[in-house]
């Protein structure tokens, strides 16, 4: 059955924001749902009933949903604002103050406006000729949209190659990609079918989400046929036609409104946020134990800070197999030993698990006994490939699973000391047309929900952790997940390939998972799988990881080496600064942490995120933003000796490593050397800071400071730092500090009122702010003028503000 171009449907109703429309002789419905001024949904449904009557990524505003999901149906959670909608013979308007829509009953064609500079632009429309095709006969959904030439499209999540995805086509598919080309490889790890859509002409934007599981399809411009003009489509193999579109005008305004549509990310501890160590060889190894001791040792011989250490799977191998929940005691003899002599020397322990248990598993045949894993159109345990051997995927809609799970992860692990989970290799390939999930109740064929497995897993993780720690907010990862998994983990582009082609497109590829409303992510340091990096290779992607939420040195190199800070010895020392330069900004990384929690802001962002109107920042995708006031310039070029930056129009620049300050809107060439990071703060910055001398032993001290970067001319800036004990829920009864500073700038003073707010007490009792060099102006301070001292700092007492 095809809804053709001459397909009328008819108008129903008009009831609770969802106006009714049928298909004319057919037992199909469309709906339109009207959720916000700048949200409106469109759903069809077949004979009264979707494919699938839940939704686990929508959750506007939300920390956590049900395992169960939420009622696809259920629209409580958003505004419902007034709106005016007018029906007439073939034609139905429907408007808010910011959204309006033309729908053509004749074949339910839409044609989208926007609210944009005081006048309705139409910034999207139906292709004309056929917009939609339910063919419920092969399950496969389509919808297609006019194309321009002049539009660009940003998103759908950790896509290799270019950052606008105009003119490819790409598989919305879940895979483990080890090895996979940054530039080329698609599919990947990850299924975000969700993009925006800019008009490079007036630079309007939109974004358009798909709320479906199933494998699909995204062109952006790849195809061509002469009898439908320009267009794009998006086709699902599986599941119910049901999108959302969110108005912009900019890739700002629809990305954090993606991210409170799809829920909170988490607010993981500050610890997460610290040098990771990891390597496969380590657990690999028949020592595995002494080899993990090691580096504790070689931390602290080399000075290297260091917040968590990476349990690769490893250390539950059975010969040259992994099996998940179990303990090798004769790599690892003693577990509680292991934990509790990380936990001394303050390095956390996360530990990989996996949610396949291979057929010779020694749990496995008492897991198939319960019915905990996915099934086949037989009633039979599903049997896939799993790594190098045959295994089942346990199957999180059902309730005993969760159960059996969460027992697992508390007694196989957080009991003997683990602090976290690395949930890994959840890409459930399973291919069978018929393999289903128990779906608490109510079968669902897997093709529906694979990507849901993966969100399930690391609920259950996360659940576990929270249950057996109530008061400790938990730190998880995951590979493979959907929208939605941000209220969980924290993520990274998977199992990269070393090489410097590699470093340059991981960049692009951040920024695209960033656009998508996956903020806490990272990339391997030093690449995962391959040769091991060069040392210069090496230097330059720890300069780049460090500036990554999730900064990582993991590696499973050919040769079975370890990539380690201290794998080459003439680098050792630049690796340490860089990494001791991580832990100073680790306070402002917390604080864009937290505001990406409270606020949907992003951590990382390109540069045209915060400057819109430059219309060259949209051809500069290898450098980002650090929050709204550093940018990153990395050198991801062999043997470099010069890096050309862009730096953005409408503000001045500090580059960091110098006294020179530029003015925006021009391109710079600045001369490099293998300890140069390029990094640039922006006028009316006020960065926080650690003031501590870092080294191994006292890495968790802190000093505060403040790095403060006054408007050149005129200027005022507002600006709140956030602290609490790292790791707690007391902030949530008021047991937390904010400290807000207000800067006021002119030609001839700098006034600075810094006031504070919660009752959390600090570890230090004053802070510094340190200014420019270039700086010369009067500074007064909570209306006290203040004399910079010679290093061009002041002290200011916490009790003269509280």
């Amino acid at each position: 059955m095809t809804i053709r171009s001459n397909s009328k449907f008819k108008y129903i109703n008009n009831k609770n924001n969802c106006l009714k429309f049928r298909l004319i002789e057919e037992a199909i419905e469309a709906r339109v749902y009207i959720l916000e001024e700048d949200i409106i949904r469109v759903l069809f449904v077949e004979n009264e009933e979707l494919k699938l009557n839940k939704t686990w990524t929508v959750a506007p505003g939300l920390d956590d949903i049900p395992f169960t999901g939420r009622d696809k149906l259920n629209i409580s959670l958003f505004s419902l604002p007034d709106y005016e909608f007018q029906v007439k013979e073939d034609l139905v308007i429907v408007k808010t103050e910011k959204l309006k829509a033309k729908i053509k009953l004749d074949g339910f064609k839409i044609k989208w406006f926007a609210k944009f500079k005081s006048q309705w632009f139409n910034f999207a429309s139906d292709r004309q000729t056929q917009a939609y095709n339910l063919n419920y006969w092969d399950q496969k959904k389509y919808h297609y949209l006019e194309r321009d030439k002049n539009e660009q499209y940003f998103g759908l999540g950790e896509k290799s190659g270019e950052i606008d995805r105009h003119g490819k086509r790409y598989r919305m598919q879940t895979i483990d990609a080890m090895g996979y080309s940054a530039k080329t490889t698609d599919p990947l790890y990850k299924h975000i079918p969700f993009y925006i859509t800019r008009n490079k002409k007036n630079g309007f934007c939109f974004g358009i989400f798909y709320d479906n599981m199933s494998d699909a399809v995204f062109d952006m411009g790849a195809e061509l046929d002469q009898y439908h003009g320009l267009y794009r489509y998006y086709r699902a193999d599986n599941g119910d036609l049901d999108y959302y579109i969110i108005n912009g005008p900019s890739i700002k305004e629809v990305t954090e409104r993606f991210s409170w549509l799809t829920g909170r990310s988490t607010f993981s501890p500050k610890w997460s946020l610290g040098y990771s160590g990891s390597t496969m060889s380590y657990t690999d190894s028949p020592n595995a134990q002494e080899e993990l001791f090691n580096f504790i040792k070689d931390c602290k011989k080399h000075d290297i800070p260091c917040d968590s250490f990476q349990l690769s799977s490893g250390y539950t191998s059975i010969d040259d197999k992994r099996y998940v929940f179990n303990w090798n005691y004769s790599k690892i003899p003693d577990p509680e030993k292991l934990a509790k002599t990380f936990a001394d020397n303050e390095i956390k322990l996360c530990a990989n698990i996996k949610p396949c248990l291979l057929v010779d598993h020694p749990k496995y045949k008492k897991a198939k006994a319960k019915d905990l894993f996915i099934k086949n159109g037989d009633n039979q345990t599903e049997v896939s490939q799993f790594w190098d051997n045959l295994g089942s995927y346990l199957d999180f809609t059902n309730r005993e699973t969760i159960d059996w799970w969460k027992n697992n992860v508390k007694k196989q692990l957080l009991e003997v000391g683990i602090d976290s989970t690395w949930n890994d290799n959840n890409e459930y390939e399973i291919w069978s047309d018929d393999a289903y999930a128990a779906g608490f109740g109510e079968k669902i064929n897997m093709q529906l929900i694979r990507p849901l497995q993966s969100l399930l897993m690391m609920k259950a993780s996360f659940a576990a952790q929270q249950e057996f720690k109530p008061n400790k907010r938990p730190y998880l990862i995951s590979r493979s997940g959907c929208p939605g998994m941000q209220r969980y983990v924290q993520t990274w582009s998977g199992d990269n390939y070393t090489s410097w082609e590699t470093l340059k497109y991981n960049i692009k590829m951040g920024l695209g998972l960033t656009i998508s409303g996956i903020y806490n992510f990272g990339h391997d340091v030093g690449g995962f799988a391959g040769p091991p990096p060069e040392p210069e290779l090496l230097v330059r992607w720890v300069q780049n990881g460090i500036f990554h939420p999730r900064f990582t040195i993991h590696s499973w190199n050919d040769d079975q080496s370890a990539n380690t800070p201290w794998m080459y010895q003439k680098s050792t020392d630049l690796i340490r600064d860089a990494i001791k330069f991580r832990e100073k900004i680790k306070p402002h990384l917390y604080n864009l942490l937290y505001q990406s929690h409270t606020d949907y802001v992003p951590i990382i962002r390109p540069t045209f995120y915060e400057f819109p109107e430059d219309e060259k920042t949209f051809n500069q995708d290898l450098e980002f933003l650090l929050g709204k006031y550093m940018l990153v310039a990395n050198v991801i070029e062999r043997g470099a000796e010069s890096r050309e930056v862009y730096l953005p129009e409408g503000t001045a620049w500090y580059n960091y490593n110098s006294t020179d300050i530029y003015q925006g809107g021009k391109k710079i060439s600045l001369a490099v050397s293998l300890d140069t990071i390029p990094l640039f703060i922006r006028e009316g910055a006020i960065i926080a800071v650690n003031d501590q001398e870092i080294f191994f032993t006292a890495a968790k001290k802190e000093k505060r400071a403040f790095m403060v970067y006054p408007y050149l001319n005129s200027g005022k800036e507002e600006y709140t730092l956030f602290e609490d004990d790292g790791e707690s829920y007391d902030y949530l009864t008021g047991d937390y500090k904010k400290l807000k500073f207000e800067m006021s700038c002119d030609s001839d003073k700098i006034s600075i009122i810094v006031n504070s707010e919660g009752n959390y007490e600090l570890a230090y009792d004053d802070f510094k702010l340190y200014f420019p060099e270039t700086e010369n102006r009067k500074i007064i301070i909570n209306n006290q003028e203040i004399t910079l001292d010679s290093n061009y700092s002041l002290t200011v007492d916490l009790q003269a503000i509280d």
